[in-house]
């Protein structure tokens, strides 16, 4: 058994680590954000139903002594693909769709390796079989996902802070050759057992329900649930924090722990509990998502991924119990793959094309009542109407009280009228639920034996949730101008009702990030807000080129001669309200919904008394090809907004993009990185690039000033030139910084975010 266990524990593990190790190498090529992952994801489930489907054909078609001269001559050619680093030449082209490109790249570098490897769980569990058809080889799928887990959880931990990734590469090859070795002892036993060997037994089926009609579609249903919940659930976390593999794989780790958990043995799976927990945080999901960016972040963390635990333990638990013998084993695993495709085809194409905002995630857990409505009837049983009933009236009874405490600073209140709106349907949901599970009307008696109508009620409860879900995707509001989405995330443009205390405004807002405001009373729209006020960082820095013209003044009437100044990430284009007639104001933006929003709904471009140039693609990309052109800007000021939102692009802040920015920078000019972050230190990091270089450095921490408009921002300043920082306007509100001890170099090659999380 250890050849066969030790194959399939390093397959699993090699396939699961390579993912967000390949992951990483092309994030940087299409700006950093969660979409990449959510593309990966999709491929590496399209590569895991490519492989359950080889696997499956192999069996099927072929004796065992020809399943093993295939998969020989497979695992060569995959060896042959070594390393899986994608090449320089593979770097997207302007106007490339990020979607088709990625999968493009990803089937052409690392295609098959991960066939062959996908294939590992399904086929090395059917040679088992063979040689060993005595035992189950269940647990041997079980193992499988140990191995995936753990390759998840050493990738962020141990791996990435202290490998290069041609480190990581070089290791991930010699793996792949241990495997290979492991795999071919595991095909001599089957070569040499195949005269002997019988798949049916009856000591395996036993306990084993025979298969009915229907339970194919279930095969497929669950585990599409499962990936539609993990997929989700993974791209909000990306959106509101960090498109990094911490938050790639907690997620992954935590849907292959119900996994392992399930398939182990039957015992840790009980439907009733795990119904109500799972009903429990349908509802508290729904409210933290109706909430929208007020909810806490520990909240929102906790819930989700609370949520997405029972959930996925429903699928699978159930998806265990509906296992077939071991003779049907590949085709099975099969039907698991192609749910698992099905899902994450529906979240990174279908979804983007049907809804203007991410709706997966509701959308997911109302299918995922409806398939506990199609399991109560396939099974005959009311636990589970009567546990989804009870775990939905505890999460109506709990939700508003718990938001209320996160909100109100430990002042537990109930607010009603925010609540009973979205709480109705599911307390309808409960009470049709809980009248069919215990009593019998009809008789006028309670307790009474099963009937179908229980999981008929069940599926008047996941109409209730449709009801909710249509509440949430409907009209928002006379608030919301308008709403963009596309690979880059959902974007909205918002006009606040007016206030006493605030006038007339619009927002761009992602996620719970805000990408700008303007003031919209007529005579006030060039004013500069958000982390762009006259009293931030940039605006300090912008105010401070006047003093180089012998004015000294600090204001930029000073100005003898135009400036050029550039920015990556262009928000709504507040810098353009600092350009005079004259300056050139270069823009690096990737995301085209951004720029049309700013040109449709913001006037801050078109009252920009110069021309801005809008260039779309990747910041550092673009630059790049700048440079090979030998056209260098002399950028008199280059700000970095790239990093307001939390999904920081981390290929931004690496030696090699600094090098780029120095390139295009102005003997004497000032690069401007805004790190304002709620959740990861990047001050280390820029001062230790800026020690890398012999820059200048200083740290502006600007409350906003006394307006509203202007929020809190730290902007870093550097500079070749020292006396350049050394001006009044940067002075008098700049503090001085260190050179990043104990923060490691940034590189192209070495970048752990996991070293700069705030506690």
């Amino acid at each position: 058994m250890l050849p066969f266990a030790l194959a399939i524990f390093t397959g699993a593990f090699l396939l699961f680590i390579g993912q967000p190790l390949v992951g990483k190498y092309i994030l940087p090529w299409y700006g950093g954000g969660p979409g990449v992952w959510t593309t990966c994801l999709l491929f590496f489930q399209g590569v895991l139903l490519a492989g359950y489907a080889y696997a499956h054909l192999l069996t099927t078609w072929l004796s065992p002594r020809r399943q093993v001269l295939v998969h020989v001559v497979g695992l060569a050619a995959a060896l042959a693909f070594l390393p899986i680093s994608p090449g320089e030449s593979w770097r997207p082209r302007p106007g490339d769709d990020p979607v088709a490109s990625i999968l493009l790249l990803l089937t052409a570098t690392i295609g098959l390796p991960f066939v062959v490897l996908s294939a590992t769980g399904p086929l090395l569990q059917r040679w088992f079989s063979l040689v060993h058809p005595g035992l189950s080889p269940y647990r041997l799928y079980a193992l499988s996902n140990v191995g995936s887990l753990l390759a998840l959880l050493a990738y962020p931990t141990v791996v990435e802070p202290r490998l290069t990734r041609a480190a990581q590469t070089g290791a991930w090859s010699i793996g792949l050759a241990c495997f290979a070795t492991a795999c071919a002892v595991c095909a001599a036993r089957v070569w040499t057992g195949a005269g002997r060997a019988e798949l049916e037994n009856g000591a395996v089926d036993a306990g084993l329900e025979d298969e009915q009609a229907g339970d194919g579609v279930l095969w497929v249903a669950l585990p599409a649930i499962a990936s539609v919940l993990l997929v989700s659930t993974t791209t909000r976390l990306c959106q509101d924090v960090a498109a990094m593999p911490l938050l790639w794989v907690l997620p992954l780790g935590i849907y292959l722990v119900t996994f392992i958990v399930a398939f182990d043995h039957a015992v840790w799976y009980r439907r009733g509990p795990f119904t109500a927990l799972a009903a429990l945080g349908v509802v508290v999901t729904w409210q933290i998502l109706a909430e929208g960016n007020s909810a806490p972040l520990k909240l929102q963390l906790a819930g989700h991924l609370a949520t997405l635990l029972v959930t996925c333990m429903v699928c699978h638990g159930e998806l265990y119990r509906l296992r077939p013998a071991p003779r049907h084993l590949t085709r099975y695993f099969l039907a698991i793959a192609a749910g698992g495709a099905i899902g994450g085809l529906a979240v990174a194409v279908v979804a983007p094309s049907l809804f203007n905002d991410d709706h997966e995630l509701p959308a997911g857990l109302w299918m995922l009542l409806v398939a506990l409505g199609a399991l109560s009837f396939r099974h005959h049983s009311r636990a589970i109407p009567l546990a989804a009933g009870l775990g939905t009236l505890v999460g109506v009874a709990a939700v508003p009280w718990l938001r209320s405490l996160c909100n109100h600073g430990g002042t537990l209140t109930f607010e009603a009228a925010r609540f009973l709106p979205t709480a109705a349907p599911w307390v309808a949901g409960f009470v049709l639920v809980f009248l069919a599970c215990l009593c019998d009307v009809w008789h006028r008696r309670l307790d009474p034996p099963w009937r179908p109508a229980a999981g008929g009620f069940l599926m008047l409860l996941a109409g209730a949730a449709g009801t909710a879900f249509l509440l949430l995707t409907g009209d928002p509001g006379d608030r919301e101008i308008v709403r963009s989405r596309n690979f880059y995330g959902t974007l909205e443009v918002i006009e606040p009702a007016v206030s006493d205390s605030r006038e007339r405004h619009r927002l761009l807002v992602h996620g719970a990030t805000t990408h700008g405001l303007q003031l919209t009373e007529p005579g006030r729209t060039r004013i500069p807000t958000t982390y762009y006020a006259t009293t931030s960082g940039v605006g300090r820095a912008i105010a401070s080129l006047g003093e180089g013209d012998g004015e000294g003044n600090g204001q930029r009437d000073g100005w003898l001669e135009p400036h050029s100044i550039g920015l990556v990430g262009l928000g709504v284009g507040t810098l353009a309200a600092y350009a005079r007639e004259g300056d050139t104001l270069r823009v690096y933006e990737i995301n085209p919904a951004i720029r049309d929003l700013a040109r449709e709904r913001f006037s801050f471009l078109d009252e920009c008394p110069t021309t801005v140039e809008v260039v779309m693609g990747d910041a550092r990309l673009s630059m790049e090809r700048e440079i090979a052109a030998d056209a260098p800007q002399a950028f008199d000021l280059l700000a970095l907004d790239a990093f307001s939102s939390d999904a920081i692009p981390v290929h931004l802040l690496t030696r090699e993009a600094f090098e780029i920015y120095l390139a295009h920078l102005a003997p004497e000019g000032i690069l401007a990185i805004h790190i304002s972050n709620r959740y990861l230190d990047l001050a280390p990091v820029v001062e230790r690039l800026a020690d890398h270089f012999g820059l200048a450095i200083v740290s502006v921490n600007d409350s906003g000033g006394d307006e509203w408009w202007g929020y809190s921002s730290t902007w870093m300043l550097l500079s070749r030139d020292g006396a350049v920082l050394e001006r009044e306007e940067i002075a008098t509100a700049s503090d001085p910084c260190g050179k990043g001890a104990g923060c490691k170099l940034w590189t192209d090659d070495f970048a752990s975010v996991w070293s700069i999380l705030i506690p």
